[in-house]
């Protein structure tokens, strides 16, 4: 039997930030043995960064204080007779998550930057009946899938398209990972992003015309947007934007359309990892290639698209074309917003009162190859304090009225000794 050894890097903060406090806390956490996740969490979320794609024995750790997990499939719930909703339609999604909005608005061919114009319609966001779905009624289980559709007819020049983006719009250093299938159909853009502006944006980009079974090719486009990229056009795949570590295509080792995988990225100070099914791609550094990675807070989106640019989308695809999602996971940790005022209210005195304490701090389980059963592990079936406190959170007036968890927020030494440090410039993890 051979034994891998497993390499985690240890942090180095910035003197000004390392407090007696932030001292005690991290010495506290780093020594305790962390349960998986079986209480309330109150302290964070854990997670397993890997940068080095050819390593994958070498892994930090990065600790998340805000956590919005989203299990679409069981938005259509079979009741023990069979019965359930067949369909989620568009706005009415508000009605069942109150994280996500369906987008809505045109773009010309010319802001589309392809042969014709875009169509973001509330309608294409859907959730419905999976055939799973189907097979399990009367089960009590989850049933249900969410799509974004792009539809073959075109609507007066325009592609009709979808988008659904976090109400959320603070959402800066964490993990992020979708369990979703790509669609066979050639001709249209499948991506999974975060979003601050057209020059700091993470990108995951599935192109369905490149897609080659014969040859096993199945390749995803890990993007940076960056100033060079809009500097060519918005080209990602320019030379520019490739010479500088923005821009990667790799080859997936499964076909995308053929079943439902995790993609995951890491968006760390001065660090970008992107992954699937728990397997590194590839990483982008700030330090070791200048590569544009962002500084600010934003939004997690997922979007279907086509603009029958020969040149990335291709299309419009010949039949309507669904993306399909089950779930959305994001551990990460909250920024303040300019020009959104914040309302956060006091967490009270059980919000990680003891780090040390057994399940203060739990671990984000991983999948990984050969063993994909995280996927279906949600927080919120556990019971964790802080994602149920954070379920009440809503968005009102423009500011944040939340809980901690996915609320937005917690107690404000925990945002000092954590997203402080962090925004400071924290490259390799926290422990």
């Amino acid at each position: 039997m051979t034994t891998t050894a497993t390499t985690t890097t240890k942090l180095t903060l910035p003197n000004p930030v390392m407090t007696p406090l932030a001292l005690f806390l991290l010495t506290v956490i780093t020594l305790t043995n962390l349960p998986l996740a079986l209480a309330a969490c109150e302290c964070g979320y854990l997670a397993s960064v890997r940068p080095n794609e050819t390593d994958t024995s070498t892994h930090t750790t990065a600790l998340f204080t805000d956590v919005l997990e989203t299990d679409f499939s069981r938005l259509l719930l079979a009741d023990n007779n069979g019965n359930s909703a067949r369909s989620i339609v568009g706005i009415d999604l508000y009605q069942h998550t109150p994280h996500w909005a369906p987008q809505e608005f045109n773009l010309t061919k010319e802001r589309a930057r392809g042969t014709y114009g875009q169509m973001f319609d509330a309608r294409n966001v859907r959730v419905v009946e999976s055939r799973e779905g189907r097979r399990s009624r009367g089960q009590g289980g989850g049933v249900g899938v969410l799509e974004l559709l792009v539809q073959s007819e075109i609507v007066e020049g325009m592609v009709p398209v979808a988008e659904l983006a976090t109400k959320r719009r603070d959402v800066m250093w964490g993990t992020f990972r979708v369990w979703m299938k790509v669609s066979e159909v050639r001709g249209t853009c499948a991506a999974f992003f975060w979003y601050f502006n057209d020059t700091q944006e993470i990108d995951m980009e599935f192109l369905s015309r490149d897609f080659d079974p014969a040859a096993n090719r199945f390749p995803v486009n890990l993007v940076l947007q960056s100033p060079a990229s809009a500097d060519a056009g918005h080209d990602a795949s320019s030379a520019d934007s490739t010479a500088a570590g923005n821009f990667v295509q790799a080859n997936l080792p499964f076909d995308p359309t053929a079943d439902f995988h995790e993609y995951r990225f890491d968006y760390l100070p001065g660090l970008v990892v992107f992954y699937a099914d728990g397997v590194p791609l590839a990483s982008m550094s700030a330090s070791a290639s200048g590569a544009a990675v962002p500084s600010s807070a934003g939004i997690l989106m997922l979007s279907h698209w086509s603009n029958g640019n020969p040149l990335w989308s291709g299309g419009p695809p010949e039949v309507d074309s669904a993306l399909q999602v089950k779930s959305v996971k994001a551990y990460f940790n909250a920024s303040s917003v300019p020009g959104h005022r914040q309302r956060r209210e006091e967490p009270g005195a059980s919000r990680c009162v003891d780090p040390a304490a057994p399940g203060a701090v739990c671990r984000i389980p991983d999948v990984v190859p050969g063993n994909r059963s995280a996927a279906e592990w949600f927080f919120t079936e556990q019971g964790s304090q802080s994602l149920r406190d954070g379920q009440k959170g809503e968005e009102e007036n423009g500011a944040w009225k939340g809980g901690h968890g996915s609320g937005g927020w917690v107690m404000m030494w925990w945002l000092v000794v954590l997203v402080v440090p962090l925004a400071a410039g924290w490259t390799e993890g926290l422990f």
